[in-house]
């Protein structure tokens, strides 16, 4: 169970920080909350039939700043945080839910949220007028504020959320219910996006993204419901020739590998290594995640069209290599990617960090990808 640890007190406003117990010993997920009566909830609060429970084990401690008249739930098998408001009657649910990889990209879950208010779906170019910027945890994000009437109850609904890409995971801060009341918490929803603080190492809930929850936003090449994830036992990890200035860091659930580089002064920079079924989401999609934790503007499908390749087991693989700003750390930072199809999955390779140490080590990183053995490959 999570225990809670009040740091300051401000009014009624709270500062609290979570740590997740991965005892064997916790008690079974409580069932699923009931969201609002007017909110029709596409991806649910818990996990679906047959697919296991995460091991949130591995995620960070959380600490925010909770709103004056927010009250806490119990948090379900998805949920890291879960929140309900309630006024005269009227009714307001908070959550907060990390999902690994694309995780649907924006469109497709802008145009989820928007079916759960009865609007038609809208186009890329639509999407990117609806935004205000927002901050969480000292990173940008975009805020999606979406009014409309529940499908089935003709009442006036309001969606306020956002999505925080960070490292090779998504989180999504969402706020629905009564339009009025969620229009009147809008200043403390952003407030508390912004007071979010992740402490310790970025990881995921480890959702099995071959069955994603009913409802979500679908990743080329992975069939919900009935797929098999991307083997990653002892026996089927790719083995690699690991240069000697390169340390193992600690794994989230949707990595294969990690290593951290130092260098000079306390720059660092780091390698990521994770694998999904089919296409994995896409190369646009992907480099456009990429970009976005450089704080870079997407691209379109036709700015992919030049981009060099490097010889990998099995074929080539698509090079990619921007600079930017890290939206972690506010620091000047290079990557250099690598997407590599391969026996029905797509490998991501990952070097990303200080600029010099990333020019430097880009040989290194090329010669670690090339050198790799993959058991399924023959």
């Amino acid at each position: 169970m999570f225990g809670a640890l009040v740091l300051a007190g401000c009014d009624r406003d709270q500062v609290k920080v979570y740590h997740v117990d991965a005892s064997d010993s916790a008690p079974p997920v409580p069932p699923p909350d009931a969201a609002p009566a007017a909110i029709a909830t596409a991806m649910p609060s818990t996990m679906p039939a047959g697919l296991p429970a995460p091991d949130n084990s591995a995620l960070p401690p959380l600490k925010y700043t909770l709103p004056a008249g927010w009250q806490e739930k119990p948090l379900t098998q998805l949920r890291v945080a879960s929140f309900e408001i309630s006024e005269n009657d009227k009714k307001a649910d908070v959550s907060v839910i990390p999902l690994g990889g694309m995780a649907g990209g924006d469109l497709p879950n802008v145009n989820r949220w928007r079916g759960q208010v009865g609007l038609a779906p809208v186009e890329e170019a639509a999407v990117q007028k609806m935004t205000e910027k927002v901050l969480i945890a000292g990173q940008d994000a975009d805020l999606f504020d979406i009014a409309g009437t529940n499908p089935s109850s003709g009442e006036a609904q309001r969606i306020l959320a956002s999505v925080l890409h960070r490292d090779d995971a998504a989180w999504f801060f969402k706020m629905a219910g009564d339009a009025d009341l969620v229009e009147a918490q809008k200043p403390a929803f952003i407030s508390f996006l912004k007071s979010f603080q992740f402490g310790g190492t970025i990881a995921p809930s480890a959702i099995d993204l071959s069955k994603l929850p009913e409802g979500h936003p679908a990743i080329a090449g992975i069939n919900a419901g009935n797929a098999t994830a991307p083997a990653t036992a002892a026996d089927t990890m790719p083995t690699w020739t690991v240069p000697a200035d390169w340390q193992s860091a600690p794994l989230s659930q949707f990595l294969i590998a990690k290593f951290a580089i130092a260098g000079a002064d306390g720059a660092q920079a780091a390698v990521n290594v994770s694998s999904l079924a089919g296409d994995g989401g896409g190369l646009l999609a992907n480099v456009n995640r990429w970009r976005a934790q450089l704080g870079l503007a997407p691209v379109a499908e036709a700015d992919l069209a030049n981009l060099p390749t490097i010889v990998a087991a099995g074929g080539n693989a698509t090079l990619i290599e921007f600079s930017g700003t890290d939206g972690r750390t506010g620091k000047s930072s290079r990557l250099v990617g690598v997407v590599l199809p391969l026996g029905g999955q797509t490998w991501f390779y990952k070097l990303m960090g200080d600029p010099d140490i990333v020019a430097q080590q880009k040989d290194a990183f090329t010669k670690f990808i090339q050198s790799a053995k993959y058991p399924d490959v023959h």
